[in-house]
């Protein structure tokens, strides 16, 4: 019976093993099926999101927040979209107030502190154009006379070349990102605001006071210029989308949505949504934008221009 015993105590730790095995084996599924229901759960994400500046870019965002909005796995997802301009823009990213902070500039270009805790995620590009009223008579202005005009040496269409009306400016104020990006790259300089001329900020009302007042000159992103208003061509050359890939046509700029350091999940996720092809092939060309995959040119914050 003595020599039994080794053999027993043999069998009954294989036994102990193997229903340790059994039981690690069983385990495993159950680790799996968590992992599972933690990556639905990352797909249902909730939320609210406000973005708020540049109204050149407040178009595209809202049609993308439609449509994302529309999306079943973003349901829980809210975007309200305001304009304000550029600077209102940065200044509420920066300042907490907007989750999003659209801008046709850079934000070093208009914060004077906080612009390196911004987050630059560049979702278009835009190109500006001086439009005119169509009964003024001219549809290309040089460089120089466009400075003269709006430093108010140029008065009356007919010293360019058009009818005899009076030159009316209509301009954005100074917190405009659209006012920065048309005097820097249209203008090479800043102006001051002169006596008799219009602000106003949103590009909508920009181009319906254009249209309907004689004499009138503004500046408009491509993406709200229709037959109401006459484009004019910068030294020649013609505000369109080949000439702005290529780098003839000067006067545009990125359209950045500016986060706060990283974004939150929710954020990502429509951020991501207007950089697919969704939106880049569809909505950024059919609005008159361009997509950034399209520039053969690239631009710094100080404006030098790579290829």
């Amino acid at each position: 019976m003595l020599k039994k015993w080794p053999f027993i105590l043999m069998t009954l730790t294989m036994v102990f093993a193997l229903a340790a095995c059994g039981s690690a084996n069983n385990a495993a599924p159950q680790g799996d099926a968590a992992t599972g229901t933690d990556n639905k759960a990352a797909t249902e994400l909730t939320g609210n999101i406000l973005a708020v500046g540049s109204t050149a870019l407040q178009p595209l965002v809202e049609q993308a927040g439609q449509k994302f909005m529309a999306v079943d796995k973003y349901k829980g997802i809210a975007v309200q979209v305001q304009g304000g301009g550029s600077g209102t823009g940065l200044t509420q990213v920066s300042g907490g107030q907007a989750d999003i902070g659209n801008s046709d500039v850079f934000a070093k270009e208009k914060l004077e502190s906080g612009a390196d805790e911004l987050v630059d995620h560049q979702v278009a590009v835009v190109a500006m154009s001086a439009v005119a009223n169509p009964k003024v008579g001219v549809t290309d202005l040089k460089k120089d006379q466009l400075v003269q005009i709006f430093t108010g040496k140029i008065t009356n269409w007919k010293e360019v070349g058009g009818a005899d009306q009076k030159i009316v400016i209509v301009n954005r104020p100074s917190s405009s990102g659209t006012r920065a990006t048309f005097e820097k790259y249209a203008l090479g300089q800043k102006t001051e605001d002169l006596p008799g001329s219009i602000q106003e900020d949103s590009s909508g009302t920009v181009k319906k006071l254009i249209a309907e007042t004689p004499g009138a000159i503004g500046y408009l992103a491509l993406s709200y210029i229709d037959n109401t208003v006459t484009t004019l061509k910068y030294d020649g050359v013609e505000a369109n989308v080949e000439n702005v890939e290529q780098g003839k046509y000067p006067v545009w700029a990125y359209e950045h949505m500016y986060t706060k350091g990283e974004p939150k999940e929710h954020v990502k996720a429509f951020l991501d949504y207007i950089l697919s092809d969704e939106i880049q092939k569809s909505d950024v060309v059919d609005l008159g934008y361009i997509p950034v995959s399209g520039m053969q040119v690239k631009r710094d914050a100080d404006g030098n221009i790579t290829k």
